[in-house]
């Protein structure tokens, strides 16, 4: 039985979901194919969504108009804002999720998206008709036709997992593998290799000693993930007026010591990281227990987070425990943990090899360079994480919508979003780990926060169709909302007679001349709510806010007092556009560019970068390199 629609997606994890809700949004009838159903944006690892940089990502993806957020503020147990004691820019949103509910509420979102159709089967084979993606075969015998294909397979490619010595094939525990698809891909020259991730075990928490943890709340504060709460999944479970209908839970903070490493060290000729029975390359920001030992044997103790799974089960996951070491080596290297000396598991910890493909392949749609109408996205990219999965889902579903109807790709800037730097990483760099976003990744830091990812992509997001006419309204309105402060800011001055007593408890200089309000807010110790305590003019102006009124004077502060350095980056990343709108692809034939490094000949001639910008960030691709270039086009 035959078919058809515009765009399929295969795969309904965190870039399959994104992808699917995108496509369908911008009008393009969209089918999504799942193995499982009632395993739609399963979590495979962790149940939390966001922290350092992804908590970022996240926020991009709901600004544009995806869904992760908005499921995310559904199904939160707990919220933490990470890293306040530094500056704005490593400000990181991170929540504790309800399982289950994380994925019913997802299933809720995908079923009522209009355009949207969902298929339960497994895809045998991609159909490449002239070098062009066409379709797909499955195992219950359908062929599906389409103008474009997105794969978001996860770890399923060829999924093995490892529990000491024992392997077995499978792409989640208990869930099978695909083990046709990935070489029906690769037989039209599509580069394939292999990398390997982990999970912890899942505890019994009714069989921990709790006193004997350190207890971890999260925020009071009401803050959430979406910048537009009225398009919630089911606004009965959506926190309203900082509180929620999902009972809020805490974490707990344990450490191994001494006699755990001994039991773990002893159990390593097991280890199939260590006896040579996995090959591939585990990712080294989330390594697992026995790598933590091996790679810093001096530690006398690793810290481990026992985290809720949801609000109706006993089953809690040991964050910093990843391990696939044999099952009685888990257990009672466990046992010897305080809290933990009467430890029930439900599963244990476990290693998982797949394939993925080279990511250099692709052009920044993640269309792929070799096979016309492909898109890959999520770990079949060489990434690790369901926020990295769901940011590359995203822009594939969208870029593949448009490339039903003859449109050019959208692409972010890495000045624009995380979700640029991230894709313009893995194309121009490539990976030899699973890669995960950091801050650090971001040479726009500053210009890349948290508070403000609706005033960068929510208008792009609806141009593209994704984002709602609401959604789109409600920020114009909190942007002149911001503004309005920010101008108040700047024409509002202080006498210091008013202002003097207040800076001289603080200890900090007082005034020696009147000044704008601008000015004190640019001093560390000073914010828009303690001035507001000794300034009943500016309380007052305070309270003429309504809606949103955090966001909105947590954005305008940041501004205000960090305008020099944004203008810096914006500055910066002018800069680098210049370089971005040169573009060479085609232009040039590197072999016989003799002023060149060798590397560089051989770089760029493998990558065929489309712009100067993305030539220079080719690693083995030195500036002088792009000094001659820069020359020749002169010529």
């Amino acid at each position: 039985m035959e078919q058809f629609y515009d765009v399929i997606v295969i795969g309904a994890g965190h870039a399959g979901c994104e992808a699917a809700h995108a496509s369908a949004r911008i009008g393009a009838q969209t089918l999504l194919i799942t193995m499982d159903m009632n395993k739609i944006a399963q979590m495979s690892c962790n149940p939390a969504v966001g922290g350092i940089a992804k908590g970022q990502i996240v926020r991009e993806i709901d600004a544009i108009g995806g869904a992760m957020g908005r499921v995310t503020d559904a199904t939160s147990i707990q919220f933490r804002m990470l890293n306040r004691s530094k500056g704005p820019a490593m400000w990181s949103p991170r929540a504790q999720c309800d399982r289950g509910k994380f994925i019913w509420s997802w299933r809720e979102v995908l079923e009522n998206t209009p355009n949207l159709h969902i298929w339960q089967d497994q895809v045998r084979r991609l159909i490449v008709e002239n070098g062009i993606a066409t379709g797909v075969e499955t195992y219950l015998g359908m062929t599906f036709k389409a103008k474009s294909v997105v794969l978001t397979a996860g770890t399923f490619l060829n999924g093995l997992m490892h529990i000491g010595r024992v392997k077995l094939p499978g792409g989640r525990c208990a869930e099978p593998p695909s083990l046709e698809l990935a070489e029906s891909i690769a037989a039209h020259g599509v580069r394939v290799a292999r990398m390997k991730t982990g999970t912890p075990v899942r505890i019994d928490v009714r069989s921990v000693d709790l006193t004997l943890m350190t207890e971890q709340p999260g925020d009071t504060e009401g803050r959430r993930f979406s910048f537009f709460p009225s398009e919630l999944p089911d606004t009965s479970t959506f926190p309203q007026n900082g509180t929620t209908a999902l009972p809020q839970l805490p974490c707990y903070i344990t450490y191994t010591n001494e006699a755990v490493h001994d039991r773990l060290r002893a159990g390593l000729p097991d280890s199939p990281l260590y006896n040579g029975q996995i090959q591939s390359i585990g990712p080294r920001y989330c390594p697992s227990i026995e790598t933590k030992l091996v790679t810093f044997p001096d530690k006398e103790q690793h810290q481990l987070f026992l985290e809720p799974e949801g609000t109706n089960t006993n089953e809690y996951y040991l964050n910093g425990f990843s391990s696939s070491l044999p099952i009685d080596v888990q257990i009672e290297a466990l046992k010897l943990i305080p809290a933990f000396r009467n430890l029930e598991i439900y599963r244990p910890g476990y290693a998982i090899e797949y394939d993925f493909f080279d990511p250099t392949q692709l052009h920044h749609s993640l269309e792929s360079r070799v096979i016309s109408g492909l898109y890959l996205a999520g770990q079949v990219n060489g990434t690790t994480g369901y926020e990295e999965a769901a940011g590359q889902g995203l822009m594939a579903g969208i870029n593949a919508a448009r490339h039903c109807n003859g449109e050019e790709p959208q692409v972010l800037k890495r000045d624009e979003a995380y979700i640029g730097v991230l894709i313009d990483d893995l194309v121009c760099k490539g990976v030899d780990e699973p890669y995960r976003m950091f801050t650090s990744r971001a040479e726009y830091r500053i210009l890349l926060r948290q508070d403000n990812a609706d005033a960068r992509l929510t208008e792009t997001g609806h141009r593209m169709g994704v984002a709602t006419t609401e959604r789109l309204q409600h920020f114009l309105q909190k942007k002149s909302e911001v503004e309005r402060m920010i101008r108040y800011a700047e024409e509002t001055s202080v006498k210091m007679k008013d202002i003097n007593g207040f800076l001289e408890q603080l200890g900090t200089a007082p005034l020696t001349r009147g000044c704008k309000l601008m000015e004190l807010l640019g001093r560390p110790q000073l914010t828009l709510e303690n001035l507001a305590s000794t300034l009943p003019s500016l309380s007052s102006f305070l309270d003429t806010f309504q809606n949103n009124k955090e966001e909105i004077l947590e954005e305008a502060e940041i501004e205000i007092k960090y305008k020099g350095y944004i203008q810096r980056e914006q500055e910066q990343a002018g800069k680098m556009h210049r370089l971005e709108d040169i573009r060479i692809r085609g232009r040039f034939d590197y072999s016989q560019l003799q002023s060149i490094s060798t590397e560089g000949r051989q770089k760029l001639t493998a990558h065929e970068p489309e712009t100067l910008g993305q030539a220079s960030r080719i690693p083995g691709v030195s500036p002088s390199d792009i000094n001659v270039l820069l020359v020749l086009l002169g010529r």
